[in-house]
């Protein structure tokens, strides 16, 4: 819960919380669900940035749509928190810089437990929110695209 009130003192909107609060959203499930909204939108910069530095086609192909899939992702929460997240850039400049001095060998199973994780995570909040079913899915279905380009 700490997350969300230092983020909302940032957002300086407490209506947003006060919105979905009425929308029957409590403190709780709100955390949960900023919290995955900002690790899609961190998702989302560190593919696109990756797809800058790697060096095969089909991975760079692969990363542009994987960043596609976790925006729309992002807007799955965005629809329940109505808030807007950006990007903590720590995983785009990271994740690149592991891939440059390591190779894929090494970071793209690091990458791929990441999505395995959060799939892992949204299993607590699919009965309360079906929209992210899906989510969790995609989730799974990255895990193993970034596993296969290896």
């Amino acid at each position: 819960m700490k997350f969300i009130k230092n983020l909302m003192k940032k957002e300086k909107d407490y209506s947003l919380y006060s919105a979905a609060a009425e929308a029957g959203i409590t403190m709780d499930q709100m955390n949960v669900l900023v919290i995955a909204q900002q690790g899609e939108e961190d998702a989302v910069y560190m593919y696109e940035q990756l797809a800058k530095v790697v060096r095969d086609e089909a991975d760079r192909k692969a990363f542009e749509r994987l960043a596609g899939d976790e925006k729309r992702h992002s807007d799955v929460f965005k629809k329940y928190t109505c808030m807007d997240v950006k990007a903590n850039p720590a995983k785009g400049i990271f994740v690149p810089l592991m891939y440059r001095v390591l190779g894929k060998k090494k970071v793209y199973p690091i990458i791929a437990k990441g999505e395995y994780d959060a799939a892992e995570k949204y299993k607590h909040i699919i009965n309360d929110f079906p929209e992210v079913v899906e989510v969790m899915n995609d989730e799974v279905h990255h895990g193993d695209a970034v596993k296969g380009l290896l």
